[in-house]
């Protein structure tokens, strides 16, 4: 499941169904209650020194075309989209991507890059189906974090 060869970069430009948005930089679309989203989430908004990366939370309108348009369910809790000059990622591979382009702290996750995809998505699966019980859950839109806020798309 990690990177979507089938559609052509900037393809959701082109369905109506996908509101227009700023795509000029990096954007992850990931669950907006979920405590481990929010905190890398947080990680983005202080670690891009560029600031380039938008998030965009699986909760709202645009989230969930994005995935839909992708293929994906927005109540799939494994369900986590890294775009990037247009091309979709997904599962550990979009973060690992994610992580590279942000440097700092993100080169944590390099390493999980010499795993086999297979073990990749084995992983990514086993944490997201249980990411509320193991850590919780958590509004990213109340953390008040004015870094994370104007991150947001909505």
């Amino acid at each position: 499941m990690s990177r979507i060869l089938s559609i052509e970069a900037y393809s959701y430009r082109a369905d109506p169904t996908v509101p227009g948005f700023d795509d000029l930089g990096p954007i992850t679309v990931m669950d907006g209650e979920c405590v481990l989203c929010s905190l890398g989430a947080r990680l983005i908004a202080r670690f891009d020194k560029h600031n380039e990366f938008r998030i965009c939370r699986v909760q709202t309108d645009l989230g969930r075309a994005l995935l839909r348009h992708y293929g994906l369910s927005p109540d799939d809790p494994e369900s986590w989209l890294y775009l990037v000059d247009g091309r979709a990622y997904t599962s550990l591979d979009a973060i690992i991507r994610a992580g590279r382009r942000i440097g700092g702290v993100g080169w944590v996750l390099q390493p999980l890059r010499v795993l086999p995809r297979f073990v990749q998505d084995w992983l990514y699966k086993r944490v997201a189906l249980n990411r509320y019980g193991l850590f919780g859950r958590v509004e990213m839109c109340e953390i008040p974090d004015p870094r994370l806020r104007a991150r947001l798309l909505e």
